[in-house]
């Protein structure tokens, strides 16, 4: 098992590591060397929990998220390749991967009051099967996803974004935008259609 990591802080992480240095250490976690993974956590923890609580919004989920993805840095260092990524990217894949792992649980737990997506969308948001070796792939998805995502109108964008991120109903979604039921459910009805055109267009 790998060793249990504090939790972030702002002094653990003072300014971004050079990439051959995580290189380096991402070699010796692959090789089993828990010094390596301490050494991989201070320098990286503090900037990977704030993308964790952006994309979760909450503060006791994002640090779970981080332990999970730290056991999974352990478990899967090995396969890391440094020609596909730089190290932050593979690592920050990893835990925006675990934050929507979050999300989705969360969303689980509330069957009947959030808001649905589109099957084919939450492929694009989150892929459940992607490993690290696939991540490559899986940041050139998501690059292709935000470029899509600005060619909505605000209002569409705005309600995707939150239904979604923050696992809002319909009706807390009216509320939080101030505007109709009706609305809402229309801006993400044409939203979600929009964004599916632009992906395949993409793909």
């Amino acid at each position: 098992m790998p060793p249990s990591p504090v939790s972030p802080s702002a002094e653990t992480y003072a300014a971004p590591p050079g990439a051959e240095r995580l290189a380096a250490l991402l070699q010796a976690v692959a090789i089993g060397e828990r010094q390596a993974l301490r050494g991989l956590y201070d320098l990286t923890a503090t900037k990977l929990f704030g993308l964790a609580l952006r994309i979760t919004g909450r503060r006791d989920w994002a640090e779970d998220v981080v332990q999970e993805s730290f056991v999974s840095i352990w478990h899967h260092a090995g396969d890391y390749r440094p020609h596909l990524a730089a190290p932050m990217t593979w690592m920050t894949a990893i835990v925006r991967n675990r934050a929507l792992d979050c999300l989705r649980r969360a969303s689980a737990a509330r069957v009947g009051q959030t808001v649905e997506l589109d099957e084919d969308l939450g492929e694009w948001l989150a892929d459940d099967t992607a490993g690290p070796a696939e991540l490559a792939d899986a940041s050139q998805q998501a690059r292709a996803l935000n470029r899509c995502l600005q060619r909505l109108e605000q209002p569409q964008r705005q309600a995707i974004m939150l239904a979604y991120l923050q696992d809002l109903s319909h009706a807390e979604l009216a509320a939080r935008l101030r505007a109709p039921l009706g609305t809402v459910k229309s801006w993400i009805r044409r939203g979600l259609e929009r964004l599916r055109s632009c992906m395949e267009g993409a793909a």
